[in-house]
């Protein structure tokens, strides 16, 4: 500021200068004395100070936060298998880290397995790894060493905290940003990632369970948690219109007990290790409950055999459902060639589920501080 534009400078600093009017000097104080009324309610009073760019989110809330592996990591691009022991389990992580400037804090998706199917065949059927290789972000596909490839994500579920260290462990050896990781997962994978987005809110940002989404009576997130689900109506593992399809019935139970799924469900109807008999659209709904979301959800197509239904959600809690007419227990966009569909059903070639998941978990970043 020039000394001849400061308030606070001696307006006689020259004897030369001649006085302003009185009606001059009065205009001057009215003019202050407003200017100190405004002042002071936009202190007293919330309401005003609102304009577009006082309301306007703050940079700090959304711009990366470093993991603490972003000032001593030595990883560099490429994959890896990676053994891994926490929470009493044991078990190995795909690593695919893709190409970045160093010290790049990097997103990072997890990419979880189905019941019966281990991580190096998720990794193929979704190609969320490769995906992320070409995108910029960091995929861990998990699993743990226990007899049939399975997980247990009931609440308190020793795998949830077993999930829970990985990423710790993500965190410490690599530079990724702590407000930017996801989860996804296939089956009883979109089981353990519904059960994430209950218990471990705070650490993932957003997730998208494919064809299995589910809504547990225990679930209190700390906040809401978006969510982007796909189910097939012809799903005859776990049924568009809920519990298990005749497939799924024949599998073994998944507690590890040498009976099949429908004996395991007759014996205990309400485990949570099992689909529970509500629709999947219902399901979707009870998220979208749970988020806050209020009003009817709009439901239009996106190709021929593709529905998409989103909810009334604020930004921060968006929910989606795509339903594939005709899609079977499979990853829409997914693999075809290792795939197979005459157990698991048709898979959709309208989409790609790993854009779709990808774009969304774009636009839904971890907000706000982070312990």
């Amino acid at each position: 500021m020039h000394r001849h534009d400061d308030p606070t400078a001696a307006p006689g600093a020259s004897d030369n200068v001649p006085a302003p009017p009185r009606n001059a000097r009065r205009r001057a104080r009215t003019i202050a004395m407003l200017a100190a009324a405004v002042a002071a309610a936009a202190v007293l009073s919330p309401t005003a100070v609102l304009s577009p760019t006082a309301a306007a989110e703050p940079a700090s809330a959304t711009e990366p936060v470093p993991s603490r592996g972003c000032g001593t990591s030595t990883t560099g691009p490429g994959q890896s298998i990676n053994l891994f022991e926490a929470a009493g389990r044991t078990g190995s992580f795909i690593l695919d880290v893709p190409p970045s400037a160093p010290g790049t804090p990097l997103p990072v998706v997890f990419d979880v397995h189905g019941y019966l199917q281990p991580a190096l065949m998720q990794r193929q059927w979704s190609g969320v790894g490769d995906f992320g290789m070409r995108n910029g972000f960091v995929t861990v596909t998990p699993e743990v060493y226990d007899g049939l490839p399975r997980w247990d994500f009931s609440d308190g579920g020793r795998d949830i905290a077993y999930l829970s260290a990985l990423l710790t462990h993500v965190e410490q050896t690599l530079c990724v940003d702590r407000r930017r990781v996801y989860m996804t997962g296939l089956s009883m994978g979109a089981f353990t990632t519904s059960s994430v987005a209950c218990q471990l809110s705070d650490r993932f940002a957003a997730v998208a369970p494919v064809a299995g989404l589910q809504d547990f009576s225990w679930c209190r997130p700390t906040r809401p948690v978006p969510v982007v689900a796909f189910h097939g109506t012809a799903d005859t593992f776990l049924a568009y219109t809920g519990g298990m399809g005749p497939v799924g019935e024949a599998l073994p139970a998944t507690d590890g007990s040498a009976r099949t799924a429908a004996q395991q469900h007759a014996a205990d109807p309400d485990t949570d290790l099992l689909p529970k008999p509500v629709g999947i659209p219902e399901q979707a709904a009870m998220w979208a409950a749970r988020n806050g979301c209020g009003g009817a959800p709009a439901t239009g197509p996106v190709t021929g055999d593709v529905t998409r239904t989103v909810f009334a959600c604020g930004a921060d809690a968006s929910v989606e459902l795509y339903t594939i007419d005709g899609g079977g227990h499979t990853w829409p966009g997914g693999d075809t060639s290792t795939v197979p569909t005459p157990l698991v059903g048709k898979v959709a070639s309208s989409i790609s589920a790993t854009q779709i998941i990808w774009d969304f978990f774009r636009a839904h970043p971890l907000r706000g501080p982070i312990a």
